[in-house]
């Protein structure tokens, strides 16, 4: 049987949508440095030529993300023209998907090499696309469909018995796990820089700024569960969700070099890790958040593995509410949830969060010898995700 590998990984930092450095940075250019990140780590004992396909993962390909952006990114990127590429879809996991189809290929025998990765900005195209347009009759007979994401966190919260309280400590040892972890070093072994010019005019005059982004800009070191408490619900009246319990608007991209175990050991490339296994399944729209309460089971059962048997668990933070829901459904060992901080505190860059939390997840397998790893999240529209990883 063909096993699939990964042997080298990169992720961008994750920018402050609208507000932060990279609130004017196309796609484009997050992508070209995570994909020239990974092709410099296989520098001289990969030939790009062989790449069988380039997979990159984005939840709102429209717009500046439009017209098949992983063609664009290919290219832009320097990967030679013969080199195919595949724009995928499936929201929140859009980034673990591309892994995940990646690794079923290679084990098919339909492929031997495949960079495969996700990007988002969120910047340049809104959370709901440039032009909102439900099925008429659907928005009136089946409202759940188009349910906004806050509001499936407040069904969760409610129908879960998750209280405000619990989810402003979840936030807040979010971040507080994140500031620990980047202090440490943690995420500049994994971040890539991206160095891009700003141009603007002062007074009158044309100027330059070269910006380098290479830290993640969503974490904050004053926060409090105090200050949290403070905050009004975002998405209901009487609500306890609220922006600082849940995921911020993000920009960001990732990507692995995933390709066949002994095409790698002839290439003279060490894995990283095992491609395992992923399953996906549908959920109540309405309470998508718990997602991952149906997709975790399946894709152990499958892997031939339990919870016990996991080091370590990266779960989307999208909401603290369907966070903590997840945790406590599934009986998660908190304490390998998420030890180096989630998406309230680091962000949630749609399309490139997959991959995202796979390599920070593989980074600290590494740290910690460990061996298996979990990545999983729940789905906008209410489906789950989870994929699993044995570190080598």
């Amino acid at each position: 049987m063909r096993d699939a590998v990964i042997v080298a990984m990169s992720r961008t930092a994750v920018g402050r949508a609208k507000k932060g450095t990279t609130r004017c940075t196309r796609p484009e250019d997050l992508a070209k440095a995570v994909i020239q990140d990974v092709l410099r780590q296989t520098e001289g004992k990969l030939d790009p030529t062989q790449i069988d396909d380039l997979m990159i993962g984005c939840a709102m390909p429209e717009g500046p993300q439009g017209l098949n952006i992983a063609r664009a990114i290919g290219l832009i990127s320097g990967l030679p023209e013969n080199v195919p590429a595949e724009t995928v879809n499936r929201f929140c996991s859009s980034g673990l998907q591309t892994i995940a189809s990646a690794a079923e290929r290679i084990i098919a025998n339909g492929a031997d090499i495949i960079i495969a990765g996700g990007v988002e900005t969120m910047s340049l195209v809104p959370m709901t696309g440039f032009k909102i347009s439900p099925y008429y009759d659907a928005s009136y007979d089946q409202p759940e469909v188009y349910m906004g994401m806050g509001l499936t966190a407040e069904r969760v919260a409610e129908q879960f018995n998750v209280s405000r309280e619990d989810q402003d400590y979840f936030a807040y040892q979010s971040h507080m796990k994140a500031c620990d972890a980047t202090d440490a070093g943690k995420f500049a072994e994994e971040i890539v820089p991206v160095t891009f010019e700003e141009v603007s005019l002062v007074d009158g005059e044309r100027h330059v700024e070269v910006i380098t982004f290479d830290h993640d800009e969503h974490l904050r070191r004053d926060t409090s569960p105090e200050g949290l408490a403070k905050l009004r619900p975002a998405f209901k009246q009487n609500g306890t969700v609220t922006a600082g319990n849940s995921s911020p608007l993000s920009d960001g991209a990732a990507a692995v070099i995933i390709m066949e175990a002994n095409t790698a050991a002839h290439l003279g490339l060490e894995p990283i890790a095992r491609y395992v296994g992923f399953n996906v399944v549908g959920v109540p729209p309405e309470i998508m958040g718990i997602g991952p309460v149906a997709a975790v089971p399946r894709v152990l059962q499958r892997a031939g593995l339990s919870l016990d048997d996991l080091d370590l668990i990266e779960l989307n933070e999208a909401f603290a509410a369907q966070a903590l829901a997840v945790i406590r459904e599934l009986e998660m060992n908190p304490e390998i949830v998420n030890v180096n901080g989630g998406a309230i505190a680091l962000g949630h860059p749609l399309g490139a969060t997959g991959t995202k939390l796979t390599v920070q997840l593989l980074h600290e397998l590494r740290r910690r010898d460990a061996r298996y790893g979990m990545v999983t999240m729940c789905i906008g529209g209410g489906q789950g995700a989870a994929g699993i990883f044995e570190r080598l």
